[in-house]
Formats: C-alpha cells, sequence, structure tokens
C-alpha cells in the first residue's frame, strides 16, 4: 500500500498503525496501516461486513460504547495515540466529528442542535455562542435557510437539511476531522449531490473521511479511495488510480462489481 499522504505531500491528519480490533474473540480489524492527509476527502470502500465502519468509528473512538470491544496497535492524531488511557474522550470527540448514516437531529431547537457541543466544552456566553451557531450554520450553507427559525424544532427541517444541521453541529467545535458514515444513504439523489458539493467545500478546512456503499460517489466525491475486505485493507490510493488502474486484482473485481 502506498503512502497516500506522501504522495499528496500534504500534513497526516490522523494515521493508524497496525490498528486491530476484537470483538470478544472475533478479530474485525487486522493489522491496518492507514494515513489520511489533511484538506482531503477519503473514502472507504468494501463489501458489507468488511470493517469499513468499524474502522471508522474507531478514529473517534465511538466502539468504546460496545461491550467486549479491545484494541491493539495505534491510531494517531495529534502526534499522540488516541487510545492512550490520558486521552480525554469528550475533548477528542470535539477534534474529530461524526456523521452518522441517518440525520440525528436532536429534539431541540436549530440554534440549540449547534449551540450543544460548545456548551459542553463551557461556552455559556451567548454572544459567543450566537457566532458559533451562525458560522457553522454558514460553513454548510444552511444559514440564509434557517436564520429566521433558529427557535424552531430542528426536526421539522427535510432529510437533506437535517444532514447538513449535524454537520452543522460537527464542525461547531473547530475540528481537524469529518468522519462521516455513509451520510447520504437516507437521502434522495439531488439531496446526496447537494451533499457531495458540500464535501468538496468542507474539505478546504478539514480532513474528511466517508465510508460508503456507493461506488459512484467514491468516485465522483473523494481524492483518495481505500478498499477494505474481511478487516483488511487491500488497496489505498489517489480515487482516479484505484477505480481505473488498481492494483491488486481483489479491487479490480469490486469496483466492476463482480466482487461483492
Amino acid at each position: 500500500m502506498r503512502d497516500v499522504a506522501g504522495e499528496a505531500g500534504g500534513a497526516v491528519k490522523v494515521e493508524a498503525k497496525g490498528f486491530r480490533l476484537y470483538y470478544g474473540e472475533f478479530q474485525a480489524l487486522k493489522g491496518l496501516d492507514a494515513a489520511f492527509p489533511d484538506k482531503s476527502i477519503t473514502a472507504i470502500i468494501g463489501p458489507s461486513g468488511c470493517g469499513k465502519s468499524t474502522f471508522l468509528r474507531s478514529i473517534n473512538r465511538m466502539n468504546d460504547l460496545i461491550e467486549g470491544v479491545r484494541v491493539a496497535g495505534e491510531i494517531v492524531y495529534g502526534g499522540k495515540n488516541i487510545y492512550d488511557p490520558s486521552v480525554d474522550l469528550t475533548w477528542l470527540r470535539s477534534r474529530i466529528g461524526m456523521v452518522f448514516q441517518r440525520p440525528v437531529a436532536f429534539p431541540l431547537s436549530i440554534y440549540d442542535n449547534v449551540a450543544c457541543a460548545p456548551r459542553v466544552q463551557g461556552i455559556t456566553k451567548k454572544s459567543e455562542l450566537d457566532q458559533i451557531v451562525e458560522r457553522s450554520l454558514k460553513g454548510v450553507g444552511l444559514w440564509d435557510d434557517v436564520k429566521d427559525d433558529l427557535r424552531k424544532p430542528a426536526g421539522g427541517l427535510s432529510l437533506g437539511n437535517q444532514q447538513k444541521l449535524c454537520i452543522a453541529r460537527a464542525i461547531s467545535t473547530n475540528p481537524d476531522v469529518i468522519l462521516l458514515d455513509e451520510p447520504a444513504s437516507a437521502l434522495d439523489p439531488m439531496a446526496t449531490l447537494r451533499l457531495e458539493d458540500l464535501m468538496w467545500e468542507l474539505r478546504e478546512n478539514y480532513c474528511l473521511v466517508i465510508v460508503t456503499h456507493n461506488m459512484q460517489q467514491a468516485s465522483r466525491a473523494s481524492d483518495y479511495t481505500m478498499f477494505m475486505l474481511d478487516g483488511e485493507i487491500v488497496e489505498m490510493g489517489h480515487t482516479r488510480q484505484v477505480f481505473t488502474n488498481p492494483r491488486d486484482p481483489r479491487t479490480e473485481r469490486y469496483v466492476t462489481g463482480k466482487l461483492v
């Protein structure tokens, strides 16, 4: 597997080093090595059950919530293994945000959905929260649509706008990395394209890692692609290369629909 961060010439934001994860006795991830460059989008593809979502959730320790999970190896962020016991999870998840498969709008107002994470960090001054909410909603292109309705329930937004709101919530803490787990799976085609456009805009300031089952989405909406199979990384490289000139025959079979 090539060093895609080195090829890009960009700083590495997150790096997996021999990372392994077990559910009880079952080994789900098998010695993963991967570097994710800043200001880029990396798509993780592979058949169902290959470990792609498990790996994504490992990057901000969401798997800690699952009983019986244990890990070995390292995932390095900010020069430190995030699985070191000294790492504060609230801090980690403010630096590495997560957006899930279906929009998870809290049963709160639009304003409070975005302001909740900064409040957890101890920000209580209204003028400061107002600035964060406006900046975050502008960052996802939602401000003009909702600026007069900030106190209305977030559940009243369309699914596409709820997903934008979830991304606004993720960037409200000024993270370095945004993880997206099949974020368009509940959206219609037009909302999906708008979300992809948003990802390209966010790419100017963040490192994005997206799990997707949609080959077309991976090919058009990422700089790099990682192909996983049976808990291992088969191939990782520039998206165009992975889709048009894969180095591993298993990758070629998968991207052409012959391996499912």
